[in-house]
């Protein structure tokens, strides 16, 4: 027999919601049920004591979800302990109220789910707009339009002028299109995660206008779920539908309402209407005053010669540049004020830009070729992973797989230091140590050659120096690290990125730079924060090219192996503006033009593509490089002429614009020295110079050494071009498209880094491989 269970407590009860119960949940002859009956009868229970009882028993068992509803259920109940009619309906308020709520939600969801989940506020928008008209609210619907106007105006600006003349209910039933929307459901379809998602969050916010949602879509709607990935405008499906060509899905063709509106699919979304501004950046008011007056100044000392503009009339043409319509606002780019250097260094790109050796007229690839200076650093044993020349071209940067970074003066000079101990240190060259892992990527902070007198005062004064005076370095470790070459130390080291960072950059006013790594993300980070600015996701694999654009507000980015796509990133919003596809190698170099409306990309198989940044398409393709791939580009001032240097040790000059006459031909030989670093740190560099007549018939070369050093070796090049012919490497032919300028030949130096300069002259740099 059972024991016999204590007073005051039902059978198959825990003690519990069962005691209050008239009837005992145990058989006949079980006293105590009785006992608990007469009771709790003596002391009745109330409906808010039940309810509490019935919420404990229901969170002791578990049922949370029930506990919930059940919550949400009793929370407003009546006199008699039933729940009670609400009488806080906001009336017609409830669907902006609604919408809102609707998009908010949207905006704060995953990038990869906005793009599908934004087909809902139009439909909703629409329908809300036709209830309140139905239902007579003329001045709410007019409200509702109004506020809502600016979200739609861009896609749908002449549906909305005419949802404007429906302003009463016989309207409705009258007008051809809004009877469509009365009579049809509007499709919708959307990924099944994303549908299950949505209305989840609509029962959790019923109150909060979920419901007037719901009851839009359950009445005037269809969404129909599908099976495949989430649309996204850059997705990988949105590129392979787009480049095949291929049909739209059956469930994309019959979004919308007949014959109102079509949907948009994965092939439609990659589209290159997004307005870009690509002017360059204004320049900030009191510097643009300092800077006319300062070189005001200057033309009164030395007036510009016969027929050449003075400094004011250079700099009035750039300030106009900056005055036009797709310049960016200077609100954009948060930077810090100006100071006496910037003036100095703004006064010097006038003069530059002015004196600078110009390139104008090219057709066709016929012109006159441009100067280039070769640097080659002898006995690195392979080691070195990176090179960068600074602006003012006084130093050169190098880093090596050995962790370290070292840094040489070109002219063989000592290098300046601010530390009282150094202060007769007479070295050229420097070693960085702190990176404990291979330096992939180096960038100089902006520099230019310093005026000839002190604009300042006094010779007392100290006059504003203009020497580069930061160097960014990223390596395996994860790090970017801020070194100073004033006390030859590192200040800062950024850690953000999740594995190695391959490429660092400096943006083009200084104060930020960009960062790109294994993790495939592009981080914006500015000097004086640790953490990144911004933050852009969207390529499969690891970044491998990086640039910026001119006006700072845009930064470019390439990713390797699977991906092989150009994503153009804005700066101001952290979204992807632009999509380039059409390589097929791994992307080695990005450059944008210095007019910002052409981007050059380079790859492994010796393609070097032209894009026009606006439309999103590829102007053309060049071809003369061999196989092995082109580390580095750079566009001339003009941005007509673009250079680029190969690890098949040549380094070749472009015409950007396509050839007048594809079958002429520019043929050129020329005489290349080299000289470079050796074991001790000396430099040496020599000019390869080739000039030409205007017509490209005649040509004359000449070459010099700029600098010898103990140490120098000396080597012949034969420069090889055909505009329309072939040249040989290693017995395979190599085709050269007609666009090709002239070319430099190295004899066993893969050239990593090469730079116009501000001047229209040509920087290069490599090691000396005597393995090739």
């Amino acid at each position: 027999m059972s024991n016999p269970m204590p007073q005051g407590v039902a059978p198959g009860s825990a003690g519990g919601p069962y005691s209050a119960q008239p009837q005992s949940a145990g058989g006949p002859g079980s006293g105590s049920g009785t006992a608990a009956v007469t009771s709790s009868s003596s002391n009745p229970a109330s409906a808010q004591n039940l309810n509490q009882i019935v919420t404990d028993y229901l969170k002791k068992k578990g049922f949370t979800k029930t506990e919930a509803v059940f919550r949400q259920e009793t929370a407003y109940l009546g006199p008699d302990g039933r729940p009670a009619q609400r009488n806080d309906d906001p009336g017609p308020k409830k669907y902006l109220k609604a919408f809102l709520l609707l998009r908010n939600w949207i905006e704060n969801n995953l990038d990869i789910y906005k793009f599908e989940l934004r087909k809902l506020l139009w439909p909703v928008f629409v329908y809300s707009y036709l209830e309140l008209v139905s239902q007579g609210y003329t001045d709410d619907a007019k409200h509702l339009l109004d506020t809502l106007r600016p979200q739609f105006d861009d896609a749908y600006q002449e549906s909305i002028a005419l949802l404007g003349t429906v302003t009463l209910p016989q309207h409705v039933n009258e007008n051809q299109t809004t009877r469509l929307y009365r009579e049809n459901k509007y499709r919708i379809p959307l990924n099944q995660s994303l549908s299950g998602n949505l209305f989840h969050f609509l029962e959790r916010e019923a109150d909060e206008g979920g419901a007037t949602i719901t009851y839009i879509l359950q009445t005037h709607c269809s969404v129909e779920t599908s099976a495949r990935g989430p649309i996204e405008p850059y997705s990988f499906e949105a590129i392979y539908r787009r480049a095949q060509n291929l049909d739209l899905d059956e469930v994309d063709a019959q979004e919308g309402i007949p014959g109102v509106f079509t949907g948009v699919s994965n092939r439609d979304v990659l589209d290159t209407s997004a307005k870009l501004k690509l002017g360059p950046l204004p320049m900030e008011p009191e510097l643009k005053d300092d800077v006319r007056a300062e070189l005001e100044e200057e033309d009164q000392r030395h007036p510009p010669a016969d027929g050449r503009p003075t400094l004011v009339e250079e700099f009035d043409k750039r300030i106009k540049r900056e005055e036009s319509a797709d310049a960016p606002s200077r609100a954009d780019l948060p930077l810090p004020a100006s100071r006496a250097r910037d003036v100095v260094m703004e006064m010097q790109k006038v003069r530059e830009n002015r004196d600078r050796f110009r390139i104008e007229g090219r057709t066709g690839g016929i012109g006159i070729p441009v100067s280039a200076c070769m640097f080659t650093f002898h006995n690195t044993l392979g080691s070195v992973s990176c090179m960068d020349f600074s602006q003012d071209h006084q130093l050169v940067a190098v880093g090596t797989m050995d962790s370290y970074i070292r840094v040489w003066s070109l002219d063989g000079k000592p290098l300046k230091t601010s530390l009282e101990n150094e202060k007769d240190l007479k070295v050229n060259n420097r070693k960085l140590i702190g990176h404990s892992g291979p330096v992939y990527g180096l960038s100089f902070s902006d520099s230019i050659t310093n005026l000839d007198r002190n604009i300042y005062g006094d010779t007392d004064d100290k006059k504003p120096d203009t020497s580069t005076k930061l160097l960014l370095s990223c390596s395996a470790d994860g790090q970017v690290r801020l070194w100073s070459l004033d006390v030859w130390a590192c200040l800062c080291i950024y850690k953000a990125h999740d594995g190695p960072v391959f490429r660092v950059l400096w943006g083009p006013h200084g104060h930020y730079f960009a960062t790109a790594g294994w993790d495939n993300t592009v981080r914006v980070f500015s000097q004086d924060h640790a953490s990144a600015q911004r933050l852009m996701v969207g390529h499969d694999t690891s970044i491998s090219a990086l640039a910026w654009h001119p006006n700072g507000t845009y930064v470019f980015s390439a990713s390797d192996e699977m991906d092989k796509t150009i994503r153009m990133w804005s700066i101001v919003t952290g979204n992807c503006v632009r999509i380039f596809t059409g390589h097929a190698h791994y992307i080695s170099a990005l450059q944008c033009a210095h007019n910002g409306k052409i981007l050059a990309s380079a790859d492994a198989g010796g393609n070097i593509f032209l894009w026009d940044i606006e439309k999103g398409t590829r102007i053309k393709r060049c071809r003369g490089h061999g196989k092995g791939g082109i580390p580095s580009l750079s566009f001339s001032a003009e941005s007509n002429v673009l250079v680029s240097g190969g690890l098949d040790g040549t380094v070749r000059i472009w015409d950007v614009e396509l050839p007048a006459d594809p079958n002429k031909t520019n043929p050129l030989t020329a005489g290349a020295t080299q000289a470079g670093p050796q074991a001790d740190g000396t430099v040496a560099g020599d000019t390869i110079a080739v000039g030409g007549s205007s017509d490209g018939r005649s040509i004359t070369v000449g070459g010099g050494p700029a600098a010898q050093a103990p140490g120098t070796s000396t080597s012949g090049g034969v420069v090889g071009t055909g505009a329309a012919g072939t040249g040989k490497k290693k017995a395979k032919e190599v085709q050269v498209t007609p666009d090709q300028i002239s070319a430099f030949a190295t004899k066993k130096t893969p050239v990593m880094k090469v730079q116009f300069t501000r001047m229209n002259l040509i920087v290069a740099g490599g090691c000396y491989d005597p393995e090739r």
